[in-house]
């Protein structure tokens, strides 16, 4: 049997294209490997004989999506993580779910090589190969796009030339990379960062604009960190995400236009669309706020930054990223409750919370009748909290 290369396929021109190329240019067989992360479009089915069409001795699709939902996702609704204060991660998480499935097909078909369709000036290619070198350090890369100056021209004349099967005649002015948990959009007219985007970049999500006279009011339940109930109803991770998808993204919520860091060291302009991941990773922070102890809560929102980075960067399985879910899944032991939150103008505000496990203690907080909080403890307490900072500053007068 000859080598074999265990390819992610996306069904798209380059890696159908590239099943072809890896076979003539090395002489390995080629099993595809395409993931369902509830990313919508074509029938898997079409995918996988699209794949074999191609080429491909074997082609496997995987359903990964309550996968997807409830270890990708969920975690990050746990971290909060949104990279640079915005991007909950869209892509970046689920790049380590796909590679854990090409290593695992790599290992079934005992296969010494991976590839995939990533170019050299995204975060994506170190995804893929940070990732396979953590799970599976002896397996080699190709990277036909990056290493071989792949085009979209060079891609289309060799399917031509090759007699593939695939239809090239439409092209999507944009990139365009989507999943359960968001649609990520770039390329075209966006690098123009003065060029406002057009209603035909958005598709998880309606005009903020369009339901304005009918907001959506809606009650999320948490039970230790996990979304289990949505107005009452039970649910799984992954029916929560569709479910606030469907609502949230109906009122417009989760719009993002930012232009972010890469990790290559350049910048890039990102239209995201987010409408699930944004609601519920507001509503759970709002759930923290009221059950995490201020300490923790304080050093958590450190880590979550850090988590994000890790995840953006590649490092999902790295020991760092490890010890750091460990923190985050000890955080999550009180924080249950339900939210209330109104979905309007592309807004998801909280306007209730209530939580047997809540801090908010209603007799220390009230100004009215029956607080409990001693307040003539205060002025000792202010004056001590504030000493080192009082006797600097007679240091510094005396300096004068």
């Amino acid at each position: 049997m000859s080598d074999r290369v265990v390819l992610a396929y996306s069904g798209g021109l380059d890696t159908s294209v590239a099943i072809s190329w890896i076979a003539k240019e090395t002489g390995s067989e080629v099993v595809a490997v395409a993931i369902d992360l509830g990313q919508g479009g074509e029938d898997m089915n079409v995918v996988r004989q699209r794949a074999l069409d191609c080429g491909a001795v074997e082609a496997i699709v995987v359903d990964a999506r309550d996968e997807f939902a409830d270890e990708y996702c969920l975690p990050t609704i746990q971290a909060n993580a949104l990279y640079m204060g915005q991007y909950p991660l869209v892509s970046a998480i689920s790049r380590p779910l796909i590679v854990k499935h090409l290593v695992e097909a790599a290992k079934f078909h005992n296969a010494t090589t991976v590839s995939h369709g990533c170019t050299g000036k995204g975060n994506d290619q170190v995804r893929f190969e940070v990732g396979i070198g953590a799970l599976a350090p002896d397996l080699n890369v190709i990277a036909p796009v990056r290493d071989y100056a792949w085009t979209r021209e060079k891609a289309i004349a060799f399917a031509e030339e090759n007699n593939l099967p695939i239809n090239v005649t439409k092209k999507s002015p944009f990139s365009i990379d989507q999943n359960v948990w968001g649609r990520a959009v770039e390329t075209g007219f966006l690098e123009d960062l003065w060029n406002a985007p057009t209603k035909d970049v958005y598709d998880y999500t309606a005009d903020p604009t369009v339901n304005f006279e009918a907001p959506d009011e809606v009650i999320i339940t948490f039970d230790k960190g996990v979304p289990v109930a949505i107005d009452g109803c039970q649910v799984t991770v992954l029916q929560a995400i569709e479910e606030m998808n469907t609502r949230a993204g109906r009122q417009g919520v989760g719009r993002l236009d930012m232009v972010e860091d890469r990790l290559v060291g350049i910048k890039s302009r990102e239209i995201y669309e987010a409408p699930g991941a944004i609601a519920l990773i507001t509503a759970h922070q709002a759930l923290e706020n009221v059950t995490l102890e201020r300490e923790l809560g304080r050093y958590k929102r450190q880590v979550e930054q850090r988590w994000g980075e890790l995840a953006y960067d590649g490092l999902w399985y790295s020991p760092l990223k490890r010890a750091l879910d460990a923190f985050v899944t000890d955080t999550q032991e009180h924080v249950t409750g339900e939210i209330r939150m109104v979905l309007h103008g592309g807004s998801a505000v909280v306007n209730g919370r209530r939580s047997e496990q809540s801090l908010y203690d209603f007799n220390l907080a009230t100004y009215d009748e029956g607080d409990t909080f001693d307040q003539s403890l205060a002025k000792g307490f202010v004056q001590i909290h504030g000493l080192s900072s009082k006797v600097a500053a007679r240091r510094d007068l005396n300096q004068k």
